[in-house]
This record gives C-alpha cells, sequence and structure tokens, in this order.
C-alpha cells in the first residue's frame, strides 16, 4: 500500500482510511457503509499482498461533507 502524505491530511476533517478484510465483499461493504455517511472516494479493487491473509483497501473521507447527518431521514445511525 502506498505511503500517506501531507496532501492527503492537508485540512482538519480529512481522513484516509486502511480497511483490512477477510474479503473483497466484506472490505467493499465496509467502503459502502462508510460512503453512506461521509464524502468517500470511489474504490474499485483490493489489494492482497502475497503470503498474507486477507485483502486490503484504502480510501480517503472527508467529514466536512456529511451526507446523511445523524437524525435525518436516511440516516444509517
Amino acid at each position: 500500500m502506498e505511503a500517506i502524505n501531507e496532501v492527503h491530511l492537508s485540512e482538519p476533517g480529512l481522513i484516509v482510511v486502511d480497511i483490512a478484510a477477510a474479503d473483497d465483499e466484506t472490505a467493499f461493504a465496509f467502503h459502502t457503509e462508510l460512503a453512506t455517511r461521509w464524502a468517500t472516494t470511489s474504490v474499485e479493487r483490493t489489494t492482497h499482498e502475497p503470503g498474507q491473509p486477507g485483502v486490503r483497501l484504502r480510501c480517503y473521507l472527508d467529514m466536512r461533507q456529511p451526507l446523511n447527518p445523524p437524525g435525518h431521514p436516511g440516516a444509517p445511525w
């Protein structure tokens, strides 16, 4: 997985999320849940290191742009 640099976290509210999961389905399901709550980057594939269990997925999340604020219709929490 590539290194995190200052551009990724240049302002408060920006988050780099590294997801480790047993399989692609689980990793994408977790990303989907994040995306229902906040603005996230799209993801198309996971990575797998030979000899290591599971898969990894990286996305970038912007907490400054809530899509479904808590307490509003459609909010997941």
